[in-house]
């Protein structure tokens, strides 16, 4: 991507994401030790949010208006911002709702840039724990200074394949089943419940591949760039880009494989 004049630079984009991150996922915390009060329904009951969640993000808005106030802001809660300049944020104020209800420590605060509709700098920020992952557009993926490059796994048998599920019913019903059939091809699976950290546990190594159907921009924005960045490919099936429709993370000696695996067994399908 050309240097677009005027616009901060991807380094100094992530400086701004992660000092964000890091106050908002304080915020989580202290919410959470204060007692979770105000819990509504999205669109289903097992679908929870919290007043945390809608507190968090009027924090990360706030906070980027301060420093950035030209820039859009793509948030879960609030929808999207309008913007006067090149810059749009995308935000997960709390990725992880049920974990973080249940004080499950798997919810992160996950904050991406993005320049002329390209995703430049990155930060996941697990709020329960403190592991923190970053990125920048060709400056690579990190955790606590060491640089991250995936699994070195080679064959899906012996993958350990990370996947999530929606809300609804009928789609967990065909994800169910796309699930049942994977499962045998693969050495195990995990769900952990936040899809940003699913993809930074790719990114790592921690886990051999990531697929999940139903991703929302702010699902994936940052945790796509950090697997990105680590050397994954991640996109969607038969050549698509990420999307709602799917989202496969793997090494390229696993993805060929997965891909084909999912794409036979319709993954991509149902509701």
């Amino acid at each position: 991507m050309a240097e677009n004049p005027g616009v901060p630079t991807p380094d100094e984009l992530l400086m701004i994401a992660v000092r964000t991150a890091r106050e908002a996922a304080a915020t989580a915390r202290r919410m959470r030790a204060e007692a979770i009060t105000d819990v509504q329904t999205k669109s289903t009951d097992t679908d929870v949010v919290t007043a945390a969640d809608k507190a968090v993000e009027r924090q990360v808005v706030e906070a980027l208006r301060v420093e950035r106030p030209g820039d859009g802001v793509l948030g879960e809660e609030y929808g999207d911002t309008t913007a006067t300049g090149a810059v749009r944020w995308i935000l997960d104020p709390i990725d992880g709702t049920v974990n973080y209800l249940y004080g499950l420590p798997q919810y992160a605060v996950s904050l991406a840039a993005e320049v002329e509709g390209t995703v430049v700098a990155g930060v996941v920020h697990n709020a329960a724990t403190g592991e923190e992952w970053t990125a920048t557009l060709g400056g690579g993926a990190w955790r606590d200074g060491r640089r991250l490059g995936g699994s070195v796994r080679t064959t899906l048998d012996q993958a350990l394949v990370g996947t999530g599920f929606g809300y609804d019913a009928a789609r967990r019903a065909h994800q169910g089943a796309v699930l049942a059939g994977l499962i045998t091809q693969v050495r195990d699976i995990r769900r952990f419940g936040a899809a940003s950290l699913d993809l930074c546990m790719a990114a790592e190594g921690m886990l051999d591949a990531y697929y999940e159907k139903g991703l929302n921009p702010w699902d994936h924005a940052a945790g796509g760039l950090v697997a990105t960045e680590a050397g994954l490919t991640v996109s969607g099936l038969d050549g698509a880009a990420a999307s709602s429709e799917m989202l496969v993370a793997a090494p390229s000696a696993l993805f060929a494989a997965l891909h084909d695996a999912l794409h036979e067994l319709d993954a991509a399908g149902g509701p």
